[in-house]
């Protein structure tokens, strides 16, 4: 099992949201958004979790299984959800969702979902450890242990690139 911070009380986290709408330039010849540019957004809506739940500057360590469900089409608006489910000593996994809603019904899809890896720094910008995770409801469990298959994985990755390199 990954190591997690013991250095405080147990922390519950707060789901993050925001809104976008997708604009011609966001997109490419299909009228679909740019999967950067929504990749973008999500990390950026995922350091304010990771930030927020640390109360420290974040930084991003790596991006994890993004899933491109359904295209996001121009005219439409997107509401990110972010959420930290996992947190180690200094690191947190935000799981981060994405649902297009088509501006004339206001039906929602759920069209991506990632995890984001979080570092927490300190102001000499050195990892500094972060509050443990409150875990509580059978979906924050169910995260929280696909959070650590996600986070095992990640490692494991990292030392094989560090050795190959």
């Amino acid at each position: 099992m990954v190591k997690q911070s013991k250095n405080s009380e147990p922390k519950k986290s707060e789901v993050i949201r925001s809104w976008e709408i997708v604009f011609p330039n966001d997109a490419n010849p299909h009228g679909t958004m740019f999967g950067g540019k929504l990749m973008a957004i999500m990390d950026k809506i995922a350091a304010i979790a990771a930030s927020r739940y640390a109360g420290k500057s974040v930084v991003t360590a790596s991006t994890e299984a993004i899933v491109f469900k359904r295209p996001v089409r121009v005219g439409y608006r997107i509401q990110i959800q972010s959420r930290v489910v996992w947190v180690g000593t200094t690191s947190m996994v935000v799981k981060v969702d994405v649902f297009a809603e088509n501006p004339i019904t206001c039906e929602q899809v759920h069209c991506t979902t990632a995890r984001f890896n979080f570092v927490a720094l300190d102001a000499n910008d050195k990892p500094t450890p972060v509050p443990p995770l409150r875990v509580e409801t059978a979906d924050e469990k169910r995260q929280h242990e696909l959070a650590e298959f996600v986070i095992k994985q990640a490692l494991e990755r990292k030392k094989k690139a560090l050795e190959t390199s």
